[in-house]
């Protein structure tokens, strides 16, 4: 399989995500220059975490509008698969890609830490190796991770159950001390409509190695890899 991983200017997680999936995943990875026009027949596209033109307007904001954007969202809408995570989140919802958007930390600083995450659903690509109501620990690192959505899309948003991930405690419990920045009902990742498009604020990629003592973000790539070789 083939992926790209876009890096724009304040990107700071492209290569550990290339890592990842080069090196413990042992799939094709391209690394794509915001600026570019071209795709290159990736399979899968990831936008990864960052501070993409130093976040000087609203994160995700300026990036929304690289070159490379006009590609991926032409991908997304033919079906193509892509994700987002923490930066790459903002983005993809800058871009309407996912619904709602993200805000500053209810606390107003940036937060650095492990946190827990509940699976909400197994019916997307990026949690169909995980089993419903699984508890994760993944790393977060954000000043900006507060989703938001409006009443009525919050509505539509849990009818379609896009929401994927909740923040919780270690048993499960998505309570408010569990919430690491205010996030509406404890939201930490949703999809698009198409279950195509997929945008989270934790790290999984930093979570995926054996080095570090915590691969519980491991699973999140290999969901992707045996849904698409099931497919195929």
């Amino acid at each position: 399989m083939k992926f790209g991983v876009v890096t724009f200017p304040g990107s700071n997680c492209d290569h550990d995500m290339i890592y990842v999936l080069e090196t413990i995943l042992e799939q094709e990875v391209v690394n794509l220059w915001h600026k570019d026009h071209d795709l290159q027949g990736c399979d899968f596209i990831i936008l990864p975490g960052g501070f993409s033109y130093g976040d000087y307007l609203r994160s995700g904001a300026i990036a929304r509008f690289s070159p490379i954007m006009d590609e991926v969202i032409k991908f997304a809408e033919n079906g193509g698969y892509v994700m987002g995570i923490c930066n790459g989140f903002q983005i993809l919802c800058e871009a309407g890609l996912v619904p709602g958007t993200l805000l500053h930390n209810d606390h107003e600083k940036f937060v650095c830490k492990n946190v827990y995450l509940k699976v909400e659903t197994t019916d997307s690509l990026i949690t169909s190796d995980c089993s419903k109501n699984q508890v994760m620990k993944i790393p977060i690192a954000h000043a900006e991770g507060r989703y938001y959505i409006g009443e009525e899309e919050l509505k539509k948003l849990n009818e379609n159950d896009q929401v994927l991930f909740r923040y919780c405690d270690e048993n499960g419990s998505t309570n408010e001390s569990a919430n690491p920045n205010g996030s509406l009902e404890n939201i930490a990742g949703v999809c698009n409509i198409n279950r195509n498009v997929f945008g989270m604020m934790p790290h999984p990629e930093r979570a995926a190695d054996e080095e570090l003592g915590n691969i519980d973000g491991r699973v999140i790539f290999e969901s992707i890899l045996s849904r698409i070789k099931v497919k195929l």
